[in-house]
């Protein structure tokens, strides 16, 4: 049966591939989006009127900010369906711009759910889904020789100023990856995790008090076309990106071989359309990662995107620092969301690259890597 659906942050990435599946099952979508300067550009800020030029024309949209509640209540009429995607995104930009992050994230879900909550009779929400994400668990799970799980806190500086950069037991012994599971302990190392924590907690919360069927993604790093090549706080398949279109080398902290769980936008979708389709009783006050389980590190990233961008001649930088706040490894345990949702991860990381470089190489990315690097060192937060 066709929904209709509000999408918040609908025009970003990962919401406006969303939308395009959402329209495309027959629902009728309205986006809510502020279209921010930072990830649409500067004719974001300067184009009366501006609309992405990916966004579905079938969509509705109204530019504006969350925390609005004159036009978010607006956005709700008529809804029965809310997906809540809009965020601020950026662990190092988030450790030194605070206020910002929280208002976007977390003040702006709470106006959200105040509306909700205060207004169940003319916002009867049928299904709401958020858009958390694996900043929440800082490090990953890990096994110690003996077979104990082990959830660890951050390394030590001290640590990584030696440049030993794989994690440690809690006596000095090593510490394995494995995969991350839901009921790992949430150890948040970054105001954006933080925040991101409290969107998922805040909804989970607010929806199981006021009977609202509510369900929490954790997005692993998300990749495909249309991220924001521009913006060097985005994910780090397209920060590698923009540097290399720009013949530059790209910068990768410690010595490049910690891993992560690279998950396509398709996949990201699938999951959400699984969560409003699944029966409520199922998956209402429930968190589920989305990623594939496979761990890549960062030097094989980098080089996948070289070759693919026809430029595998130029190879990453590795200066041997380290920045505060970022974790050695982390992949998702799919297990959960697998039998709870039937979701499975449709794209291979080399085919999704494939696709994603050819995006790329039809868009003008702006480098500003170096000067946010430069920012997090002038705020002692790159060491």
């Amino acid at each position: 049966m066709a929904k209709r659906i509000l999408v918040t942050g609908g025009a970003g990435f990962i919401g406006s591939h969303l939308v395009d599946a959402l329209l495309e099952k027959g629902h009728s979508v309205r986006v809510l989006d502020r279209l921010e300067e930072q990830v649409h550009g500067p004719q974001a800020a300067s184009t009366p009127g501006f609309r992405p030029d990916y966004l579905n024309p079938d969509v509705e949209l109204i530019a504006g900010d969350v925390a609005d509640r004159a036009l978010l209540e607006k956005a709700l009429d008529g809804i029965e369906v809310v997906y809540h995607q809009a965020a601020a995104v950026g662990v190092g930009q988030s450790m030194y711009e605070i206020e910002k992050y929280v208002a976007r994230n977390t003040g702006a879900t709470a106006v959200l759910l105040d509306v909700l909550a205060n207004n169940r009779d003319r916002f009867p929400i049928e299904r709401f889904v958020v858009a958390s994400s694996m900043s929440i668990y800082g490090e990953g799970r890990y096994v110690l020789p003996d077979g104990t799980p082990f959830a660890p806190r951050l390394r030590p500086d001290e640590q990584l100023a030696r440049k030993e950069w794989e994690m440690q037991g809690p006596n000095g012994e090593e510490a394995r990856p494995a995969p991350t599971d839901e009921d790992k302990p949430l150890i948040s190392t970054s105001v954006y995790a933080l925040s991101k924590k409290d969107q998922e907690e805040y909804c989970l919360v607010v929806g199981n008090a006021y009977g609202i069927p509510t369900v929490a993604l954790r997005y692993f790093n998300v990749y495909g076309p249309r991220q924001a090549l521009s913006n060097p706080y985005t994910g780090v398949a397209a920060i590698f990106g923009s540097r290399l279109l720009n013949k530059k080398s790209p910068l990768i902290f410690e010595d490049g071989r910690q891993s992560r769980d690279f998950v396509h936008v398709s996949d990201i979708v699938q999951a959400n359309v699984r969560a409003m389709e699944a029966d409520a009783g199922a998956v209402a006050g429930q968190v589920f990662n989305v990623g594939t389980g496979r761990a890549l590190n960062l030097l094989d990233v980098a080089r996948i995107l070289a070759e693919g961008l026809g430029v595998g001649e130029i190879t990453p930088e590795i200066p041997g620092r380290f920045r505060s706040g970022d974790i050695r490894h982390c992949v998702a345990d799919i297990s959960k969301i697998k039998a709870a949702l039937g979701y499975e991860p449709r794209v291979r990381f080399e085919d999704g690259m494939r696709e994603l470089t050819a995006w790329m190489r039809t868009q003008t990315a702006e480098d500003r890597v170096e000067a946010a690097a430069a920012e997090l060192a002038q705020k002692g937060l790159a060491k």
